[in-house]
């Protein structure tokens, strides 16, 4: 083989992992974009898009075609595979956990939600979600290169240990990701090439903010900083160049805690007036007059609230409005210190904005330093499972640095 064509060979798959995560992310709908993204010849783009369709992992339509109006030679249309190899992907939250399948482009495949009281050992609940999603595979027969699990709390690496499941009754360090290991081999989850999967973990808004940045509101952001409130307290996540900043050992963006009532209520933390206790959904149910619970998910129960009763309760309209101060408060010491590009709000937060856009932009705009002169765009998030969706990114993410070593 010449020196060439093995410099060739290397080339091609070395844009394989870049190629994947631009039609993966809906980037490259056409060999023609892949080949100007990529930034390489027609020849080494075609033959791209051959090893990944060979991989099961995407689609190339074999008649090209070009669009309406367009001049030039038509391209072929690029897509993930509808029946490809899937992630697992796992949530557990304060009021129970759900279960997906998850294909590439952020494709939910199945998934399967449970509302339970969640135990102190996070081992017994890791296992009932695990369990879940291995019946899902088994219904299914597809074929699984990856696990994710999203637990409301700060995870530290490279440990992956919960350091601090404030609404959760686990203990502090919670070993998460070797317990979500050990339940996948004992649901009988093989990985890739039949032996055992290791999992990954990570805190639930750091990975919706991935997922956002990949496929939602925050696709096409730069500097992305999203901010959301589940079942319980507040999260907060930083994308930078399209890579999430979780800091020095996992802990950063803890912005829940971030006092933005002083003489506000106590915060599990030890402080007092946190975006955790001020501006999440039982904050809201309390200052609308309703009674939290003590059944369901609270995030359903206030989401529905202002869906139903924000034009027709003045009690709803001012809970609405203190929680909306509350949270351009601390919007804007974040966009302040950060400067992002966009802020993208999820859970109760995306209803909040939704309900009264105008309002949260002034008090973010009033206490910005940049609010005036360059109003960054606020918006509401996209997908209704983002956490889900980002614990499969992160799944995702060996297959997408190299398709080659996964499934080689």
């Amino acid at each position: 083989m010449t020196q060439t064509r093995t410099t060739r060979l290397e080339r091609g798959r070395s844009a394989l992992g870049p190629a994947l995560e631009l039609v993966h992310t809906g980037r490259a709908p056409t060999r023609a974009v892949l080949t100007a993204e990529l930034g390489v010849t027609r020849a080494t783009a075609g033959a791209v898009a051959a090893e990944l369709e060979a991989l099961g992992l995407i689609t190339v339509d074999a008649r090209p075609a070009a669009a309406a109006g367009s001049q030039g030679r038509p391209s072929h249309r690029l897509s993930v595979a509808p029946d490809g190899p899937v992630v697992l992907a796992a949530q557990i939250h304060a009021d129970g956990f759900r279960a997906a399948l998850v294909g590439l482009g952020g494709r939910m495949v199945a998934t399967a939600p449970g509302c339970v009281t969640v135990p102190a050992d996070p081992a017994r609940i890791i296992g009932t979600v695990v369990e879940e999603g291995a019946r899902l595979l088994r219904e299914t027969d597809r074929r699984c290169l990856g696990a994710g699990l999203a637990v409301p709390s700060a995870v530290a690496e490279p440990d992956g240990t919960a350091l601090n499941p404030l609404h959760l009754s686990w203990p502090a360090g919670a070993p998460v990701r070797a317990l979500f290991t050990e339940a996948l081999a004992a649901a009988g989850v093989p990985g890739p090439a039949g032996g055992p999967l290791a999992g990954v973990a990570g805190n639930d808004v750091n990975l919706a903010a991935l997922a956002e940045h990949r496929h939602g509101a925050g696709r096409g952001a730069r500097h992305l900083l999203c901010v959301a409130t589940g079942h319980r307290g507040v999260g907060g996540a930083l994308v930078l160049d399209g890579r999430l900043h979780s800091g020095s050992s996992g802990l950063a963006m803890e912005v829940g805690h971030l006092t933005v009532n002083p003489a506000g209520l106590p915060c599990h933390c030890g402080s007092r007036g946190c975006l955790d206790v001020e501006a999440d959904p039982r904050a809201f149910l309390t200052a609308a007059g309703r009674e939290p619970g003590p059944a369901g998910s609270l995030l359903h129960q206030a989401t529905e609230l202002i869906r139903t009763s924000y034009d027709t309760d003045p009690a709803v309209r001012a809970a609405v409005e203190l929680l909306v101060d509350r949270l351009g408060l601390g919007l804007a010491g974040l966009v302040n210190i950060l400067n992002p590009d966009r802020v993208v709000l999820g859970g109760l937060h995306r209803e909040l904005l939704t309900a009264d856009p105008g309002r949260l932009r002034a008090v973010v705009a009033d206490r910005s330093l940049w609010g005036r002169s360059g109003s960054v765009p606020i918006l509401p998030g996209t997908l209704d499972h983002g956490s889900l969706i980002g614990a499969a990114e992160a799944a995702w993410q060996p297959v997408l640095d190299d398709p080659l070593a996964v499934l080689g």
